[in-house]
């Protein structure tokens, strides 16, 4: 396992434990911004409780390379069920490329990031041999699956820069050098780029590489500082911890094999 790829897993790791932490302080299902909990359920609290300790052990796994490759895909079935495919009737009714689009694409991003870092895990046992244990020790699959959700969700979020163009300016440090404006077109485009360079094999692994260190310098200028400001920016300071943790991944799994088509 080179760096880069550990670097990712550390960081994805600490980002999960955070995130299934404040399952319990916000009592829902955090990761991956599912629609609200529908009122006509009982157990929210049991399914915000248990799902968090769940996540919690998901990253304990990456860190300590134990049981992690069914761990993730468990986390990865959880996240596509209870937020992705619940996202799509919300999408589908909200204006486009709104608010709902950008939760969407979180939920997409982490369910598809679970089954990519999962790739980079030693296969189970191959005795057993029955058709969903092949199915768990996908490798380029699952790593393609990652860098596809990765990459739709950064083309959304960079065209909103351009559509929301003064809300993100707003987000960007007074002591930060330069004009807000033209730094928040400059992180639109390269989301765009990076995102298109995410399906082209070629570029993928750089594409990921860089994208995910441009997301981690906006961890430190932009999320971290306002961790406090409201619940969405202390969820968001974990999921940007998430995303360059999937990418810087994705970039050394890549780096370590013939890139997938």
């Amino acid at each position: 396992m080179n760096a880069l790829t550990q670097a990712g897993r550390l960081l994805f790791a600490i980002a999960l434990c955070g995130l299934g932490v404040e399952h319990f302080i916000y009592e829902d299902f955090i990761i991956a911004r599912a629609p609200q909990w529908p009122e006509s359920f009982p157990g929210k609290l049991v399914w915000a409780y248990g799902t968090g300790i769940i996540f919690i052990i998901i990253g304990v796994a990456v860190i300590t390379n134990r049981k992690a490759r069914p761990l993730l895909f468990l986390g990865s079935v959880l996240i596509f069920f209870w937020a992705v495919l619940r996202h799509i009737p919300v999408v589908a009714s909200a204006t486009f490329l709104f608010g709902e689009w950008t939760s969407a694409g979180k939920a997409l991003t982490f369910a598809g990031g679970m089954l990519a870092i999962a790739s980079t895990f030693p296969s189970i046992d191959g005795t057993r041999s029955s058709p969903f244990i092949q199915f768990i020790n996908l490798q380029n699959e699952f790593l393609i699956a990652g860098r596809f959700c990765l990459g739709i969700f950064m083309i959304i979020c960079g065209i909103q820069h351009f559509m929301f163009l003064s809300f993100v300016a707003s987000l960007i440090p007074t002591w930060f050098p330069g004009d807000a404006i033209f730094w928040s077109k400059f992180a639109g485009v390269a989301l765009i780029v990076g995102g298109i360079g995410l399906f082209i094999p070629k570029t993928a692994q750089w594409a990921a590489m860089l994208s995910g260190l441009m997301v981690f310098l906006w961890f430190w200028i932009v999320h971290l500082p306002r961790v406090f400001v409201s619940v969405s920016d202390n969820i968001a300071v974990f999921e940007a911890l998430a995303i360059p943790g999937i990418a810087f991944v994705i970039a050394g799994a890549l780096s370590k094999r013939r890139i997938p088509s």
